[in-house]
Order: structure tokens, then C-alpha cells, then sequence
């Protein structure tokens, strides 16, 4: 039993060193990746001596443009959707946020702060600063949506509308979290996941928060997995993800009074609907739409479907 046992792990090891030159993906810089992934209308500007990838697009003049968060492992590109169908009526500002797509880890003044939800809100608002940005409506999905609520809390008297897409927020046990996000978390992983990267595993990642695993394309798998390769990416989601403190200012969403419209897809095993129904019973005044048929990430799987009840809480 001993020999055939060995005999097996011995396979098992050939296999693996024979895998290992296929998931070989080291970090890119970023001048690498700008062409394909930032044309126009996007543009690259230095906050601070932080990079910043963002897109305005829509009327300038108009007095409460839309700012679109996207969540963990994302990019702006998540909003593409929404932005096609807004933008003729409404400017839309949509931005990678801090250790994610083209903007990477902080830098500049920004060095050496906690990937924390409240540290990016403050982002957010040194950002609209420099757009002077005066109000605004904020939507955002999954960690988005909780930079989101955190940015309408501190900046109460700017932010006049707010959009929660499967938003993150509360103390919650995830039915269904990518592999990756859980390997990222182990520091056993720290050296090798910054330097392997399985496409498999990004796959993965995109079934998990897909309801319709006919929607993974692989245009959609090769976005992911090249703006997770930009350098110091991984770092940081490792960092992220060993740093949140799931639920810390959950009691603070109560306290907020705004209009306030709930996005949640019913086939979401990341967050489950239930934290919908949770903080429209939070939230004074809120509405909660929820899609039977989508998953975590309702903006991108079905923009159309998705963006339909924001037309109607803009007015438009």
C-alpha cells in the first residue's frame, strides 16, 4: 500500500512539474497592456503619483454625473454596458480602482495604505476633486458597492443618489468564492501566485459569479486574466484579502438618507439576495430589484436587463 502510494504522489509530481511551465505568468508593466486595454475614451492621470485609468464620458455639463465602481478582480470595463446606454444622456465616470486593471497598487502619496473600502472611498473623492466633481450618484457592485456606501457617508452633502449592485457590506459567509480569491489568501501562495497564474483558474472565477456559464467567453476570460497580470496586482489582492474585516462598519449603512436603489442578481453564490432584502431594510426609502436569472455581477452578464431600472431612478 506504502510503494503504491508513493508510486502515485511520484505521478502526481511528474504531472505538476510538467503543468508548471504552462501557468508561468509573471507580472506585466503596465505600458504593456495600455494598448489593448485603454483606448478612447480612456484615459491614464497621475493623482498624487498614483496612476489612475478612468473614463468620462457624456455631457460635461451635466451637474450630477454617474460614478460606476466595479468589484474585486474587476476593471471599468465591467461597465461598458451601462455606459453605451447612459452616456448620450448622462456623464458617466468610471475608473479602475486601486490595485486593480491598469491603476495597480498605491503609489504616490497613496503608499502604504490598507486596501480597505473606506481607503479607496477616500480615493474615489480625491478623484472627483480633480474632475470637480461637486454631486454626483455613486453605483457600485460587490467591494464597489461597499466603496459606494462608504464614499455617500463621507461626502453626505455631494453624493445624491446611490446604487448598490450585489453589494458588499455586511458579515457574511460566501456560498461560492473563486478558488483563486482563496488561494490568494494563504501566504504559502505569496511567491507562486505572483508568478503562476492558471487560466483555468480565472475560468473558474467567471463561473462563479455568472449565472449563464454560456456568457464566459473567452474574450471575457482574457480580459481578466491580462488586467490581473499588470503588475502588482496579485500583491495586492493577496493583501486585500487577508486585511478585510468582513461586516467592520456593517452598522453604519443604517445612518444613511438618500435615494437609494438596490441591484441584486437571484442566481448570486457569492453575496446571496437575502443581504439585498438586508440593506433595503436598512436604507430608508430604498428599492430593491432583484434578477431571478443573473448572477454577482448583473451590469455585465446582462447590461441591458440591469441598467433598465437605473434609467428610471436617473430619470431618463
Amino acid at each position: 500500500m506504502g510503494a503504491m502510494l508513493l508510486r502515485i504522489v511520484g505521478v502526481l509530481l511528474l504531472l505538476s512539474a510538467l503543468a508548471l511551465p504552462l501557468a508561468q505568468a509573471p507580472d506585466r508593466p503596465v505600458e504593456t497592456l495600455v494598448q489593448r486595454w485603454a483606448p478612447p475614451p480612456s484615459e491614464l492621470i497621475d493623482l498624487d503619483g498614483q496612476l489612475v485609468h478612468l473614463r468620462d464620458e457624456g455631457p460635461r455639463a451635466d451637474p450630477v454625473p454617474l460614478v460606476l465602481l466595479h468589484g474585486i478582480s474587476a476593471s471599468l470595463h465591467t461597465w461598458e454596458g451601462w455606459a453605451k446606454a447612459l452616456r448620450g444622456q448622462r456623464r458617466v465616470i468610471s475608473l479602475d480602482l486601486p490595485g486593480f486593471g491598469l491603476t495597480g497598487p498605491w503609489t504616490g502619496r497613496y503608499a502604504g495604505r490598507p486596501y480597505s473600502a473606506q481607503a479607496s472611498a477616500e480615493f474615489v473623492r480625491d478623484l472627483l476633486d480633480r474632475l470637480g466633481v461637486q454631486r454626483f450618484v455613486v453605483a457600485g457592485n460587490s467591494l464597489g458597492g461597499e466603496v459606494a456606501w462608504q464614499l455617500a457617508l463621507l461626502l453626505p452633502q455631494r453624493a445624491q443618489g446611490l446604487i448598490l449592485v450585489d453589494a458588499a457590506g455586511y458579515d457574511f459567509s460566501p456560498g461560492s468564492v473563486p478558488l483563486g480569491w482563496r488561494l490568494a489568501t494563504l501566504p504559502v501562495f505569496d511567491w507562486l501566485g505572483q508568478h503562476l497564474l492558471p487560466r483555468p483558474l480565472v475560468t473558474q472565477g467567471l463561473l462563479a459569479v455568472y449565472a449563464d456559464p454560456a456568457k464566459v467567453s473567452e474574450a471575457l476570460v482574457d480580459r481578466y486574466f491580462e488586467l490581473t497580470l499588470r503588475e502588482g496586482n496579485r500583491a495586492a489582492l493577496a493583501q486585500r484579502l487577508r486585511q478585510r474585516e468582513l461586516g467592520r462598519d456593517a452598522a453604519r449603512i443604517a445612518s444613511l438618507r438618500l435615494p437609494t436603489l438596490i441591484l441584486w442578481g437571484g442566481q448570486d453564490h457569492l453575496i446571496a439576495p437575502e443581504f439585498g432584502q438586508r440593506f433595503a431594510d436598512d436604507i430608508p426609502g430604498s428599492r430593491l430589484v432583484l434578477f431571478d436569472q443573473l448572477g454577482h455581477v448583473p451590469q455585465e452578464e446582462d447590461a441591458a436587463q440591469s441598467v433598465a431600472p437605473v434609467k428610471m431612478f436617473l430619470g431618463l
